[in-house]
């Protein structure tokens, strides 16, 4: 089972927190750094998590359309 550890960014919907994890790549040609962000929708039962928080997300069965993820810490 896959565990990430990133910062919570955005709490405005029922029992669901957005948890985005940034991520540089290298341009294979001119060598620069550009980051790379990825949003992961996590089920957050008690609406426990705030803005900015650090958490630890699992994966999970589909709980809905974008939730594959559960907030565990």
């Amino acid at each position: 089972m896959r565990t990430k550890t990133w910062i919570v960014t955005s709490i405005k919907m029922d029992k669901t927190a957005v948890v985005t994890i940034d991520s540089y790549k290298i341009h294979p040609k001119y060598k620069k750094k550009f980051k790379i962000s990825k949003k992961f929708y996590a089920h957050d039962e008690n609406n426990s998590s705030e803005l900015w928080q650090v958490v630890k997300i699992s994966e999970t069965r589909p709980l809905s359309k974008l939730k594959r993820w559960i907030i565990v810490d």
